[in-house]
């Protein structure tokens, strides 16, 4: 087998949906493209300065985090009561450890209280109060709830209360939504980073703040080990996004895994029939992005567009949005 020692892989996503160009402003695709880029960037100078991938996926992850554009931190969407409740969870493919928080409203960067709990718990997942106090006790920057108010996010709520809807309808029947706000379409938010680091280890992460106007303190797929984020160096890193609730129900990121470790899938095979034919059966809307020990990554989605990009030791970073 071709060694990976010294070689790196870097990929990103910034969330699935009804992403169409005809939608997007020019000065809004640049955005994107332009956070996209420094989140490789800044995962990528870790990576480059021998780094472990643990580090390089939170470095990247905090980027996406840190801009309104994404939902994730700043950009988190907000729930039927008004709120910001945001889901993170990191897993490291050497040890198989893990560590994820799931409804919290004060941490900056939830990836960052996600690492803290892998790191320094011998819990897996701690949720609301109790997750934001052990997260200031390790150090985390906690914040006003102000900090999440974005105003095109408060009015995506206000229409999805007036559609009585979450706005992640799968049906697909519910694009009223689309062209009433500027772009909004029906993104299906989330930002993960998966990376192989030149030790030979994988990581995988995922943020985000959920579904639009989601109620009773619902929880997606996002800090679910084995749902939204898997590693295991054996086989790969996975990072999903999309309607939470399939990625559940398919345990989706140890799936790919599974097939791989149990019917000797490629990363390809795996990723491409979880995705587009499992999930798109069941009318299951997302994409993931998936890295394996060899260095191979995939970005496989089934809507129109998602948020994504990669960079490798031998590759300059290359980042896309449509199909």
């Amino acid at each position: 087998m071709e060694s990976t020692k010294n070689k790196y892989v870097l990929v990103i996503h910034g969330g699935v949906g009804t992403i169409i160009k005809g939608n997007m402003t020019t000065e809004k695709e640049a955005a994107y493209l332009e956070t996209l880029k420094i989140s490789l960037f800044e995962g990528e100078k870790i990576l480059r300065n021998k780094g472990t991938a643990i580090n390089a996926i939170e470095a990247a992850i905090s980027v996406m985090e840190d801009s309104p554009l994404f939902n994730a931190g700043k950009g988190s969407v907000f729930t039927h009561e008004g709120k910001n409740e945001m889901d993170a969870s990191i897993m490291d493919g050497a040890s198989l450890n893990a560590g994820a928080v799931a409804s919290v409203t004060h941490i900056k960067n939830p990836i960052s209280a996600a690492l803290q709990v892998m790191q320094h718990s011998s819990h897996i997942m701690l949720v609301g109060d109790g997750a934001e106090k052990f997260a200031k006790q390790q150090g985390c920057e906690l914040v006003d709830t102000s900090y999440f108010y974005n105003e095109e996010r408060f009015q995506q709520l206000k229409l999805a209360q007036q559609n009585n809807e979450v706005m992640l309808d799968h049906s697909g029947e519910n694009n009223n939504l689309e062209g009433n706000i500027e772009n909004s379409g029906r993104k299906l938010g989330t930002v993960g980073a998966v990376a192989l680091d030149i030790h030979g280890n994988l990581a995988a992460a995922t943020s985000t703040g959920g579904m639009t106007n989601k109620q009773f303190g619902r929880i997606g797929d996002t800090p679910i080990i084995g749902a939204g984020t898997y590693a295991n160096n054996t086989t790969c890193a996975v990072s999903c996004t999309g309607h939470g609730e399939y990625f559940i129900k398919n345990v989706v990121a140890y799936d790919i895994s599974a097939l791989m470790e149990y019917k000797q899938s490629t990363l390809k095979e795996a990723a491409t029939y979880v995705i587009h034919k499992k999930l798109k059966h069941q009318n299951g809307e997302g994409g993931l992005i998936a890295l394996d020990k060899k260095g191979n990554y995939v970005m496989s989605f089934n809507t129109e567009g998602m948020y994504r990009g990669v960079v490798t030791t031998d590759h300059k970073p290359k980042v896309e949005i449509y199909k």
